[in-house]
């Protein structure tokens, strides 16, 4: 979790040098990022290695880091931009996941760990009860709600998916909104086009989900839709806890432009065999250590023999 949050921020950083044309050799003391940034200077401390490694940014000779040469333009971008608070919003996750934080718990008793005003609180607050994994009580308490905690509950949700996703591909009722569709089409080609190596585990979360939910939705099946939403919620945390395999992450991008291309095409029995597949491996994946299989072609799906090759592994 804390590697996700010096990800994310070197993700901001970078974003911010591109933006603002920050000049080469322009010094970056941690302390005036950190400040920045508004968090601890630990975590930025991690997000200029990363950055480093990257050649985005420079050792200096005297100790700390400048702009590099390479800085040129923004980060080519289709997702949206990850949220000012997300350090916030990091901190409390994984705060969360590690057992730090109570069940139960005030605004003011946030506001002092976490160093934010109530106005700075407001937005995260309302973003993890939308995500559902908190609700206001009576006053101005809030109470954690249960999310997967453990790698049993994590695989039996990742088997519902199974299940379900490809059913609601073959739903009678099943009506595809092509402009839903090609949006999220849109943000999968950024990450394979390169947003994968450097895009948050938050925002990798959403598009992802967001691509299996607008898919679930076509099927006009409220319930299908709906336990595909709440297996995600409750999965989130539990996401931004692993480790962000970037290779990994790539190729299941690819995989969903596959599917995405064979539903625009109306090869719906294809996509779902597909979709099992690709979810299937998915969580032989997650589940640690196991190769996954490549999806078999599809009926009628003429590009998969390519992609799947292993030059493009």
């Amino acid at each position: 979790m804390a590697r996700g949050l010096s990800e994310q921020l070197a993700a901001s950083i970078e974003t911010w040098l591109a933006e603002e044309q920050v000049p080469a050799g322009t010094p970056l003391p941690e302390r005036a990022v950190a400040e920045r940034l508004r968090v601890s200077r630990s975590p930025v401390r991690e997000a200029l290695q990363l950055l480093a490694q990257r050649q985005v940014i420079a050792p200096r000779p005297e100790g700390g880091y400048a702009v590099s040469e390479r800085v040129k333009t923004a980060p080519a971008l289709a997702l949206p931009a990850a949220d000012e608070d997300e350090p916030t919003y990091l901190r409390i996750a994984q705060d969360r996941l590690e057992g730090r934080l109570p069940e139960r718990l005030t605004e003011n008793e946030l506001m002092r760990r976490y160093e934010v005003t109530r106005a700075r609180l407001a937005p995260v607050l309302r973003r993890i009860t939308s995500e559902g994994w908190i609700e206001r009580l009576p006053g101005n308490g809030w109470q954690f709600l249960p999310t997967l905690s453990t790698g049993a509950a994590y695989d039996q949700g990742y088997r519902l998916r199974i299940l379900l996703e490809p059913a609601a591909i073959l739903e009678p009722t099943w009506s595809l909104d092509e402009a839903a569709l090609r949006k999220c089409r849109a943000e999968q080609q950024a990450l394979v086009d390169g947003a994968a190596e450097w895009a948050s585990p938050v925002q990798l979360f959403d598009a992802n989900s967001r691509l299996h939910e607008t898919v679930a939705g076509f099927s006009g099946n409220v319930f299908m839709a709906d336990a595909l939403k709440r297996v995600n919620r409750l999965r989130r945390l539990m996401e931004y806890r692993k480790a962000v395999d970037r290779s990994a992450t790539a190729r299941r991008c690819k995989e969903h432009l596959v599917l995405i291309d064979l539903l625009l095409s109306n090869q719906r029995e294809a996509a779902a065999d597909f979709m099992r597949l690709h979810l299937r491996d998915a969580a032989r994946e997650k589940a640690g250590g196991v190769q996954p299989q490549r999806p078999a072609q599809a009926p009628g799906a003429d590009a998969l023999g390519a992609l799947f090759s292993p030059s493009t592994d």
